[in-house]
């Protein structure tokens, strides 16, 4: 009788009600010869921890899928129309991509044009682009600057300056913020100004309190339709994702 209760609770660790064994109605030498045997079959069978801590971990990604889900549905408006983050690709297109980008981040630097080649070959994705530094004063001056472009020269303008922020190599400062602003034809002393000016400071503020509402602590962090996808992810997993998203 203690060899099968042995088993079954071993098994139970993952599958077996709460409700089916109660220690509390055993005596204490019940209790200790179930302990032991409990012991002796998980020795002769290790492989069930390995299923059960499997099973608990699946149980887990699914929880906290759905609970992204519910923050996404619940945030819907900010996240895709907060009025003040870029978009790109096809602004009609039938699927809404999202990053929450840090131009010092290694990973979104990696991303970059992984992202900009779904979205070229694709043709038919909604791109947006969420200023979320986190890694430093260096990060917070490359998106004020990035903000201060887009605020004062407009979308392309903000395109264009994002593109050379995220793959520049070296410090970025106010020296070479002005060299950069100068050689894509922009008033660096207008943009310098601009980048401290609580317009600027509005806009990081919300998406960082939308970062902070949706479990958000790392980039690149993506929104897809209404799928968090948090860290870097190749071409071939966003493809595969936005093709399963037209085929439901």
């Amino acid at each position: 009788m203690i060899r099968k209760l042995a088993t079954a609770a071993a098994v139970g660790l993952v599958a077996l009600p709460a409700m089916a064994l109660d220690l509390d109605k055993m005596s204490d030498a019940e209790r200790n010869a179930f302990r032991e045997e409990v012991r002796a079959y998980l020795l002769d069978n290790p492989e069930v921890i390995m299923e059960a801590v499997q099973i608990l971990e699946q149980r887990q990604a699914e929880a906290e899928a759905a609970h992204d889900f519910s923050l996404v549905e619940k945030y819907a408006e900010p996240i895709f129309n907060d009025g003040f983050s870029w978009v790109g690709g096809n602004p009609e297109g039938d699927i809404t991509l999202v990053e929450f980008v840090d131009y010092r981040c290694g990973y979104c630097r990696r991303a970059h044009d992984e992202v900009a080649q779904l979205v070229e070959k694709d043709g038919n994705i909604r791109l947006i682009m969420k200023e979320f530094p986190i890694l430093g004063d260096q990060s917070t001056l490359s998106s004020q600057f990035a903000i201060a472009v887009k605020q004062l020269n407009g979308s392309d303008a903000y395109k264009q300056v994002h593109d050379a922020l995220i793959t520049f190599k070296g410090d970025i400062n106010e020296t070479t913020l002005t060299r950069l602003a100068e050689s894509l034809g922009y008033d660096a002393g207008a943009l310098l100004a601009h980048m401290n000016t609580p317009a600027v400071a509005e806009e990081i503020t919300q998406t960082r309190q939308l970062a902070n509402a949706l479990n958000i602590s790392g980039t690149p962090t993506f929104v897809m339709q209404d799928q968090l996808l948090r860290g870097y992810l190749p071409y071939r997993n966003m493809k595969a994702l936005v093709d399963e998203k037209r085929s439901n």
